[in-house]
C-alpha cells in the first residue's frame, strides 16, 4: 500500500459522530484526496459533456447508436472478465440504505445481493454518509447487531454462508459532498462513498472470498464508464491488489446510456459485472432529455408505464442480448411493493403482479432481478428458479432473435395511455410524502405500499413539468397548469395535516417539501437533478 500523504481534506460544519474516527482515519482521507485530486477534473468535464448532449437532443429530438463506436459493436471477440464465485448468481438482489437495522435485515434475507445503498435510497446527511460504512465494516467483522427502541426485537447476523453479497451503490457524478473540502472546493459524493468504503474494505472483502463489487449509478456514457474503470485501476494499485479485483454493475437508467450498452461494457470489461435496468431513473431520463420534443414524448401516469410497454420491452430485450453477447449478467427492474401487515388482499394481489413480473423477466434471460423487501425475495426466487434449476445464470441465452432499431428505444407514442388527473394528483401526494422524509435524512420510504427513492421524486416532478409544458388535458378537461398544480399540492397538504395531526406536522417538513415540489415542478429553468436544491436544505 502506497504511504499515505498528511490529508488535505478538511471536515466541514459537521457535527463529530460516534465512532467516526474508525472510518475517517488520516490514511483513508489521504486515499479519497488523491482520488479527488487525480479524477474531479475529469468528472467536471464530463458533467459540462451532458449538458451539451442534452441541448443537441434539444435540437434534434432524436438518439442514435454512436457512429464512432461502431467498431467497438462490430467486433464479436471481446468478453467481459469472468464473474467471481461470489457473483455468479445474482438471482435475486435485495435494496436498501445502509442503516444498522436494513444492514442486517438484507444481509439475511435470503436474497443473493444485497446493493447497499448509498445513492437513491439514502438521504446523503453526513450521519448517513460516515455511519453508513461503520455499518458495513461491522458486519464484515461481525461485530453488528441491533435492537429496536420501539418493538424491542434484536436483529443479528445468520451464519456467513447465509449472508448476502454486498455490491455497494456510491452517489452519482453530480453530487458533492460538502462536509469533505480540499481548498475550498467540495468532494464529489461518490469519490467520498467509493474511496471510504473501497480503502477500508477491498481486502477485508477479498480474505472473506467476496471482493470490492459496485453498482454505478446514473451513468450517461462510456466516457464515464472509463473514468470509473481508470478509478478503479488506480485504487487497486494504490491499496495493492491485483488488477481486476473490483467488479462493477453499471445501471442503465439514463436513456443515453441505453444507446451505449455495448461501449460500457468495453470500457469497464476487466471489471465490468453486469448491467441493470433501473425503471424509475430511466423514465425520468426520458423526460428529461425529450422534455421539449412535443406531444409525441408526453408520458402517461406513472404506473401506466409497464415494463410491457413497447419502448420499455426494447430496451430491457436490448439489455439481455447485450449481457449476454458479451459475457455478463443481466439483471432486472425493481419489485417496490411493501406488504400490508393489515390487508391481506392487497398483498395477494400485489404478489400476484410481482410473480408476473418477475416471471416475464426470467423467461426473457435476465439473469437477476430485484426487490425492495424480505418477503419478496422468495416470490422472485421461485421465478428465477423455475427457469434456471441448478445453473447460477442463463448468460448462454444469447437472445439472437432481438433486434432494436434506434428509434424503438424512444417511441413514447407507441404506449396507448395518457396522462390523467388522479396520475397528476399522485405524483403530487408521493412526491410531498417522500421530499418531506428526505429532508428528514430518510432515503427510502414505504408511501401508499410501494418503497420510493429518490428517482420516485424525480419521476414524480418532471412528469408534472411535463404535463404543464406540453398544455397536456386531462379525461375530466381540466388542463394541466402551474395553478392547478398549486390548488392540487395545497389540498394535498391540507390533507397531509388532517390526517397526521397538528402536532406530527408542524415537527414535521411538510411546508418545506410542498414549496421544494413545486419549484422543481414549476421552474421554467428545469432543474437537472431534484436531489441538487434539496441537498442545500438538507441538515
Amino acid at each position: 500500500m502506497s504511504a499515505p500523504a498528511p490529508s488535505t481534506l478538511a471536515i466541514v460544519d459537521a457535527e463529530p459522530l460516534p465512532r467516526q474516527e474508525e472510518v475517517l482515519t488520516d490514511a483513508a482521507l489521504a486515499f479519497v484526496a488523491e482520488l479527488h485530486r487525480q479524477f474531479t477534473p475529469r468528472r467536471n468535464e464530463l458533467l459540462a459533456r451532458r449538458g451539451e448532449r442534452r441541448a443537441e437532443i434539444a435540437r434534434t429530438s432524436t438518439l442514435d447508436f454512436l457512429p464512432e463506436t461502431a467498431a467497438v459493436r462490430a467486433d464479436d471477440s471481446w468478453k467481459v472478465a469472468p464473474a467471481p464465485a461470489a457473483l455468479n448468481d445474482r438471482r435475486v438482489e435485495i435494496t436498501g440504505p445502509t442503516d444498522r437495522k436494513m444492514t442486517i435485515n438484507a444481509l439475511n434475507s435470503g436474497a443473493k445481493v444485497w446493493l447497499a445503498d448509498f445513492e437513491d435510497a439514502s438521504a446523503p446527511t453526513w450521519e448517513n454518509v460516515v455511519l453508513g460504512q461503520l455499518n458495513l465494516t461491522d458486519a464484515y467483522e461481525r461485530r453488528i447487531d441491533f435492537t429496536d427502541p420501539k418493538s424491542g426485537k434484536s436483529y443479528a447476523l445468520k451464519s456467513a454462508d447465509e449472508l448476502a453479497t454486498v455490491v455497494m451503490r456510491p452517489r452519482g457524478w453530480h453530487l458533492e459532498e460538502r462536509h469533505l473540502q480540499r481548498d475550498g472546493v467540495s468532494v464529489p459524493g461518490a469519490l467520498v462513498d467509493f474511496g471510504l468504503y473501497f480503502f477500508h474494505n477491498a481486502q477485508r472483502l477479498i480474505d472473506l472470498g467476496k471482493g470490492p463489487y459496485f453498482y454505478l449509478p446514473k451513468t450517461e456514457s462510456h466516457l464515464e464508464a472509463r473514468l470509473w474503470n481508470d478509478i478503479f485501476v488506480f485504487a487497486q494499485d494504490y491499496v495493492g491488489i491485483p488488477q481486476g479485483t473490483v467488479r462493477a454493475t453499471v445501471l442503465i437508467e439514463t436513456i443515453t446510456a441505453a444507446y451505449e450498452m455495448e461501449e460500457i461494457l468495453y470500457e469497464l470489461r476487466d471489471h465490468a459485472a453486469g448491467l441493470n435496468a433501473g425503471r424509475w431513473d430511466y423514465l425520468f431520463s426520458i423526460v428529461k432529455n425529450f422534455r421539449d420534443g412535443g406531444a409525441k414524448f408526453v408520458l402517461p401516469d406513472r404506473n401506466a408505464v409497464t415494463m410491457t410497454a413497447p419502448f420499455m420491452r426494447a430496451y430491457t430485450e436490448l439489455l439481455v442480448r447485450t449481457c449476454h453477447k458479451r459475457g455478463a449478467h443481466a439483471i432486472g427492474g425493481m419489485a417496490a411493493f411493501i406488504p400490508s401487515r393489515r390487508d391481506a388482499e392487497v398483498n395477494k394481489v400485489a404478489f400476484e403482479k410481482v410473480k408476473a413480473d418477475k416471471d416475464r423477466e426470467a423467461n426473457d434471460g435476465f439473469d437477476g432481478s430485484w426487490v425492495a423487501h424480505p418477503d419478496l425475495v422468495p416470490i422472485a426466487l421461485a421465478s428465477f428458479d423455475a427457469v434456471l434449476g441448478e445453473k447460477p445464470n442463463q448468460k448462454d441465452r444469447l437472445r439472437e432473435d432481438v433486434s432494436v432499431a434506434p428509434g424503438d428505444l424512444i417511441a413514447i407514442d407507441s404506449l396507448d395511455a395518457s396522462p390523467t388527473y388522479d396520475g397528476l394528483r399522485n405524483a403530487v401526494a408521493v412526491g410531498i410524502r417522500y421530499i418531506e422524509a428526505w429532508l428528514r435524512g430518510l432515503g427510502a420510504v414505504a408511501i401508499f405500499n410501494l418503497m420510493e427513492d429518490a428517482a420516485t421524486a424525480e419521476i414524480s416532478r418532471s412528469q408534472i413539468w411535463q404535463w404543464i409544458n406540453a398544455d397536456v388535458v386531462f379525461e375530466n378537461g381540466e388542463h394541466a397548469t402551474a395553478d392547478l398544480a398549486r390548488k392540487v399540492a395545497a389540498e394535498e397538504l391540507a390533507a397531509i395535516r388532517e390526517e397526521i395531526g397538528e402536532e406530527t406536522f408542524t415537527a414535521g417538513k411538510w411546508q418545506q417539501a410542498h414549496d421544494l415540489l413545486l419549484q422543481v415542478s414549476l421552474d421554467q429553468d428545469y432543474a437537472d437533478f431534484l436531489t441538487l436544491p434539496a441537498y442545500e436544505q438538507l441538515r
